[in-house]
């Protein structure tokens, strides 16, 4: 019996139910769902969904809404998803008469635009039906990449996959049974590959070359034949959202050499003129398709067809001319100054204009931290705060004591609790032992390390406690050396980091994504390089991401570091011009030496102690104002560490709901 038997949709009780209610295409409904007239000969839209929603962030109020749609054009089959407008005032019209507000910028919804795909490149469905909330669908293609999760808040999830099902192969995996494969292939490679999801890829946008014979138009709901001539594409001067979208499904986290081989188009460079201040955008370059039949005789040429061009920003240079000097440190002194006389900051720009500079005095972090890392909102008086640490000390407590009250009985009856606790306790006596602070055998320290660490896996069940958190917790007790203190702000840095520890690794691959654009703008000559040595995933430079360089510097300077990262001044995304600016520094040694993924990451991880803080910072800075709203737009809406929406403590009143 053939595997397509074996996994056959049939015993779906979603599509027999959809079957039972009548045929799933009748979900093209009348006239008034359609989008508008169908004016490519031979092109039929088999299945419109309204409401289908994108969430770019935790909150549902910014969700972008819009129209999912399945076409059919003689036997391909393909799939658009386009956002409603949203006029001035906010909301979106979904074209049925009705409204809904998002607080999301029209330019950065139009990121997320999915233009015709086929079903030829994508690889699997993944279905996700939670307990609580709605239905949403993950599309994964044949490289390994995945749109954003689409909600259906009006369901309808399974009339889209019989729908699918009735014009292209689909089968449900043996491997989880949420999983339904697209032309479903032998090849273990590929099935491997296809296991990977990685759902914040921002989609191709507006004006940039579509992945598929036609693209769509929502506002006159049309389909068109695309100009076939992409060397000629030129990029609107004032339109930076194009400039990172260009095919960037294409260019996304090439993880293996089959995933490089999938990605058949060559792309431009950027060329910059440091010293008059212009930054000239990249230019769609025409070039070669390679073809399955082709890559074995051109291997070899392919490595070679980028050259590797002198950089055209000189690091050194942009220093002079845009990197500031550090600054000592914060005193008390000068602290003082920015006080009232009740406690408020009166003037929190220029405080963390100064931090950014110069840092804090040591004495002075446990106070100061509090501040940038949103535990004490900068408005809040003397009296505010200490009515605050007596109420968030007692509601600690309260906290801990649900895993502290737990007997041997009962926890041997909680897995996860079980699990949770021996992890922590095997990390926590390897975090940082040889700091004086956490060193020797049965320091109270590393058992109140344990403690904050559990208490938090109860407080956010859903995150729990993932490695590496263990890294971002010593330093903040290293400086607060009160337990509960220590505590509200780790949960207030993980309100910006936890998405690094998604078990999906949302976050972890928005981060990666765009430091490859950045990467791109800033130094085309690198990012060619690592596009020819199959390095565009940036892994190597997961460790710096995802607990923010701990290892890569001592004590004292990741406590600096730390606090020029959290004032946010120049960028909240600072990280990643660090990043950029690491690489940039030891570009020619890993040109030179032409080295693959493994050697890159041995090189990365062996850097730590020897990067130089203050010069890597300025040359940073002079990269982020280098590339001024270029870089801004590098980097997908709700990109990790995101800041709230509204200004203040993590701790005052939130409207937004969250989903």
């Amino acid at each position: 019996m053939h595997e397509t038997e074996l996994n056959d949709l049939s015993d779906d009780a979603d599509y027999a139910a959809s079957i039972q209610q009548g045929s799933p295409s009748n979900s093209r409904g009348d006239s008034s769902r359609r989008s508008g007239p169908i004016e490519l000969s031979g092109a039929e839209v088999v299945y419109v969904k309204d409401n289908v929603a994108i969430h770019p962030t935790q909150y549902a109020s910014e969700r972008i809404s819009g129209r999912l749609r399945l076409i059919k054009q003689a036997t391909s089959l393909f799939m658009t998803w386009i956002p409603y407008k949203a006029n001035p005032r906010g909301y979106e019209s979904t074209g049925l008469g009705q409204s809904s507000q998002s607080r999301i910028p029209e330019r950065d919804r139009n990121l997320y635009t999915i233009r015709a795909v086929s079903f030829t490149e994508i690889r699997s469905i993944r279905r996700h039906t939670p307990p609580l909330g709605w239905q949403y669908i993950i599309v994964v293609l044949q490289t390994g990449l995945a749109f954003p999760p689409l909600y259906f808040y009006n369901g309808g999830v399974r009339e889209f996959l019989a729908t699918i099902k009735q014009h292209v192969p689909l089968v449900r995996s043996a491997d989880d049974a949420n999983v339904f494969l697209v032309n479903d292939l032998q090849d273990p490679l590929q099935r491997s590959l296809s296991s990977l999801e990685l759902p914040r890829v921002v989609p191709v946008s507006n004006g940039t070359p579509p992945l598929s014979p036609f693209s769509t138009d929502e506002n006159h709901g049309s389909i068109n034949e695309t100009v076939n001539d992409w060397g000629h594409a030129r990029l609107r001067v004032h339109d930076p959202a194009r400039d990172i979208s260009i095919q960037v499904l294409e260019k996304f986290s090439l993880v293996t050499k089959f995933a490089r081989d999938t990605t058949s188009h060559l792309f431009g460079e950027v060329h910059n003129d440091v010293f008059s201040g212009n930054v000239r955008r990249p230019q769609i370059q025409s070039a070669p398709v390679i073809r399955d039949n082709e890559r074995s005789d051109t291997k070899q040429e392919s490595v070679d067809f980028v050259p590797v061009t002198p950089d055209p920003f000189e690091v050194d240079k942009i220093s002079l001319v845009w990197g500031k000097p550090r600054q000592p440190p914060l005193r008390f002194d000068e602290w003082t100054i920015f006080l009232d006389s009740e406690g408020r900051i009166t003037d929190s720009d220029s405080l963390r204009k100064r931090i950014f500079y110069g840092g804090v005095e040591h004495d002075l972090r446990k106070e100061v931290w509090k501040f940038l890392l949103g535990f004490h909102a900068y408005d809040s008086t003397y009296a505010e705060r200490e009515y605050l640490a007596v109420t968030k000390k007692l509601e600690y407590e309260t906290v801990k004591c649900q895993w502290k009250s737990i007997s041997a009985e009962q926890a041997k009856r909680f897995t996860k609790f079980r699990e949770r606790r021996g992890l922590i306790e095997k990390d926590v006596v390897r975090t940082d032992r040889s700091v004086s602070f956490y060193d020797g055998d049965d320091n109270p320290n590393v058992a109140i390390l344990h403690d904050i660490l559990l208490t938090y896996s109860f407080y956010n069940f859903d995150l729990g406690y993932c490695q590496g958190m263990s890294d971002l917790l010593a330093p903040i007790l290293f400086v607060m050396r009160d337990e509960a203190e220590s505590f509200w702000c780790f949960v207030a840095l993980m309100e910006r980091l936890g998405p690094n520890f998604n078990r999906d690794q949302n976050g972890m691959h928005s981060q990666l994504f765009a430091l490859s654009k950045l990467v791109e703008i800033l130094d085309s000559p690198l990012h060619n390089y690592f596009k020819q040595a199959d390095c565009l995933n940036y892994f190597f430079c997961f460790r710096w991401i995802l607990i923010q360089f701990k290892r890569e510097f001592s004590y004292d300077l990741i406590m600096r570091m730390w606090e020029v990262l959290w004032t946010y001044y120049l960028s909240e995304h600072f990280h990643l011009y660090v990043c950029v600016a690491i690489l940039k520094r030891y570009r020619k040694k890993i040109i030179g030496e032409q080295m693959d993924f493994d050697t890159l990451l041995k090189f990365i991880n062996e850097l730590s102690g020897s990067i130089e803080l203050d010069g890597i910072l300025r040359d940073a800075e002079a990269l982020c104002i280098c590339a001024g709203e270029n870089g801004a737009a590098c980097i997908p809406p709700g990109t990790p560490p995101s800041l709230p929406l509204e200004t203040g403590s993590t701790y005052s009143h939130q409207e937004d709901e969250v989903l």
